[in-house]
């Protein structure tokens, strides 16, 4: 809930933010947790015990693609932005990714996050020019689709 606070509150309401709570997501874990997608992955990035972020990925959602891998989430608590935890989590989603044999991977971000859009090219992902509109918060926004190659010789 806090990276969303951080990374988003140029995007959406102040008030819709501060709205998030753990138990905002309770029951979406649950279900992530209870009934995955299939080949679905969460790790965990921890520093001295404590958890500082999370990424998820598997199979692909969207039936224009199929057969690729995706990474749904991967979030960060912002005090431990820039110290390496980003970087270890899409390190091992790539690495998933790959061991299950899926030739690329899509991810979707909201177009209006440039802090996020410069990490994904960073570590290689690419704007395909896929894009939709979802709501969150009340908020129609703009997702944009990056992709990334995972065969062995790519890199």
């Amino acid at each position: 809930m806090l990276s969303w606070q951080h990374a988003y509150a140029h995007v959406f309401p102040a008030e819709a933010l501060m709205g998030l709570t753990p138990e905002t997501g309770l029951d979406w874990w649950t279900r992530a947790v209870e009934e995955p997608y299939p080949h679905m992955h969460t790790l965990v990035a921890e520093v001295g015990g404590e958890v500082v972020g999370f990424a998820q990925l598997g199979a692909v959602r969207e039936e224009d693609v199929a057969g690729l891998g995706e990474l749904f989430a991967i979030y960060v608590r912002p005090e431990a932005w820039g110290r390496g935890a980003g970087q270890a989590l899409m390190a091992e989603t790539l690495a998933r990714l790959r061991a299950e044999g899926f030739p690329e991977a899509i991810l979707w971000v909201i177009e209006n996050n440039p802090r996020a859009r410069l990490f994904y090219e960073r570590c290689g992902w690419h704007a395909d020019g896929g894009v939709k509109e979802e709501e969150w918060l009340g908020t129609t926004v703009r997702e944009v689709r990056y992709r990334i190659a995972l065969a062995p010789e790519a890199f």
